[in-house]
């Protein structure tokens, strides 16, 4: 039964929390209350503004649970099977996932509300800073640029969420003000923006939106796609609480209302299980893909993820009022979405058939023709239909409205909050570089180079060629983050191998998932000749994160092991 497994999964999570998280605590960090955070001895009300824990919360899981800890589940069950995706997202949520989080955000606290690549510099060397820096702009950069892309795609294709998104832009700073400067209380606040969101999804199925089919050169999706940029550029220089902050922890309650309903769906449903326990799955050019190191890096979000260190050490330590709240927003945070992973993959495996030979079959969806033929939100969003049609109560259009939703918003906060943090890196990184570096110090000019940088990998398509090394890039961030914060604490004299230990791991599994795109770029040299530019950029990229694995591992390793002496 389903929901056995359910059951075991929310088990082990829970117990996570429960029992690991106070280890972890307790031992490496030893939260000090007594001692001001960043959020107060350098607060702005820009940037840095203590924040109600609750609300802080909201922000941090919306702005780290992406599309992630959805599409990287879908494909890992369709290549692998689900009990290897399940046990990944369990295991690897309490012993690293958590573990990454926490301590990336208490280390950044530490340091001043640093972000984490700008840590690595005094804490490892300036050669180290540098190289992470740049790779982390980079990164952010492409994922500014396609996750507007995708939300701008949604938009096209369901013209009816539009009204209620912008909606709740709008809603973010009214409950900013209520809840900061009018003292209104956060629950009364939250009821009210609610049902004003709630009247306003009403409105966008009664008036959905649409753009022309061609504008000024640019089809509909363009055009959205401007919009979104244009709409970073003002929520990345906005103060915090007055726009994004309110706005994730509003979309918190989307998300929870999802999973509400999706649990639900598990729990009062009895499906099979429809999908294999184990797949042998095959990549674009049809061979086998290997379970390691190609698992762990296509579940990053839900298990571990180099993105939430960036959101940990860039906005969410700016606001955090103590450090006793950390716990249960940066362990506690990474445990949501590995409860979100572990969703996806029980409604997959409940909700869609699989079809081997790719037919249609009048019991339900074909999880192998959704996915290879589809897109992974078009076969999230039939699993979710399909439970919802098998609940009491509920409908396959309403499964389906609210996995797009629910995918929407999990975007959109991940979108202006990425503008945010690469701003950030700028910042930090031509503070103190001299007058020619003056205006990239300054937000407006950080903010525009970040914008027109992800608008041209958008509007270009050049993010597609390298796209698919994302997985393998986003977890060199959480293995190089792991490697910082142990060396930050070999420093400080706590215990180093409960982040070294997955730091040593994931180098070793992004590094061997790097070799394995580049055997697959080799492959498809001879299989598509019409694409050697694109597979010979790949293949190079490939190369230079090998390279920057194997250098700061080396910084690292010499600063953990060594006899150089880390400014902590």
């Amino acid at each position: 039964m389903i929901w056995i497994i359910a059951i075991a999964g929310l088990t082990g999570l829970a117990a996570g929390y429960a029992l690991y998280s106070r280890v972890i605590s307790r031992k490496l960090f030893e939260p000090l209350d007594g001692q001001p955070t960043p959020a107060h001895t350098m607060r702005d009300d820009k940037d840095f503004a203590p924040a109600n824990p609750v609300v802080l919360f909201g922000h941090h899981f919306a702005s780290i649970a992406g599309a992630g800890p959805i599409v990287g589940p879908l494909i890992a069950v369709l290549y692998f099977g689900w009990v290897p995706a399940v046990l990944w997202i369990v295991i690897g949520s309490v012993f690293l996932g958590g573990v990454h989080d926490f301590s990336a955000l208490l280390t950044s606290v530490r340091h001043k509300g640093g972000s984490i690549a700008s840590i690595s510099g005094g804490i490892i060397g300036r050669r180290a800073g540098v190289l992470f820096s740049v790779f982390v702009y980079l990164t952010l950069i492409l994922i500014v640029a396609v996750f507007a892309r995708v939300t701008a795609a949604t938009f096209v294709s369901k013209p009816a969420i539009v009204l209620p998104t912008f909606g709740l832009i709008m809603l973010a700073p009214l409950f900013g003000l209520l809840v900061y400067r009018m003292r209104v209380s956060v629950a009364l606040s939250t009821i009210g923006a609610m049902v004003l969101l709630a009247f306003m999804v009403y409105l966008g199925e009664k008036w959905p939106i649409t753009l022309p089919r061609r504008l000024a050169g640019l089809d509909a999706a363009q055009q959205w796609f401007v919009i979104l940029m244009v709409y970073s550029y003002i929520a990345s220089i906005l103060p915090v609480w007055l726009l994004l902050q309110p706005r994730d922890y509003l979309s918190m309650w989307i998300l929870f209302a999802g999973l509400a309903m999706g649990y639900f769906t598990v729990f009062t449903t009895t499906p099979g299980f429809h999908v294999p326990q184990f797949t042998s799955g095959l990549d674009s050019v049809h061979h086998v893909l290997p379970v390691w190191p190609m698992l762990f890096v296509i579940i990053a979000c839900g298990a571990i993820s180099g993105f939430h260190s960036l959101v940990a050490g860039g906005t969410t330590s700016k606001q955090l009022a103590m450090e006793s709240h950390a716990r249960p927003i940066g362990y506690g945070g990474m445990l949501m979405e590995g409860v979100l992973a572990f969703l996806v993959v029980l409604l997959v495996v409940g909700g869609l058939r699989w079809d081997p030979h790719m037919t249609n079959h009048a019991s339900g969806y074909q999880f192998l023709m959704l996915s290879r033929h589809g897109s992974p939100i078009v076969t999230f969003g039939a699993a979710f239909g399909e439970m919802a049609r098998l609940a009491p109560l509920l409908t396959y259009a309403i499964g389906l409205y609210m996995g797009m939703i629910m995918l929407n918003a999990f975007v959109l906060t991940s979108l202006d909050t990425s503008t945010r943090l690469a701003r950030f890196i700028v910042q930090e990184f031509a503070r103190d570089r001299g007058s020619a570096w003056r205006v990239l110090e300054n937000q407006h000019g950080a903010t525009l180079l970040t914008v027109l940088a992800a608008s041209w990998f958008g509007l270009s398509g050049s993010y597609q060629v390298i796209w698919n090394l994302f997985g393998a890039a986003n977890q060199l961030v959480a293995a190089l983050t792991l490697l910082v914060v142990s060396a930050y604490l070999v420093g400080v004299k706590k215990p180093r191998w409960y982040t070294l230990g997955p730091g040593v791991f994931m180098t070793l599994t992004t590094v061997g998932a790097l070799v394995v795109n580049i055997y697959q770029g080799m492959l498809l040299w001879t299989a598509k000749p019409g694409a050697h530019l694109s597979i010979a950029i790949r293949l190079g990229v490939a190369v230079l994160l090998i390279l920057l694995a194997i250098l700061v591992f080396y910084d690292a390793m010499r600063c953990i092991f060594g006899n150089k002496r880390m400014n902590t």
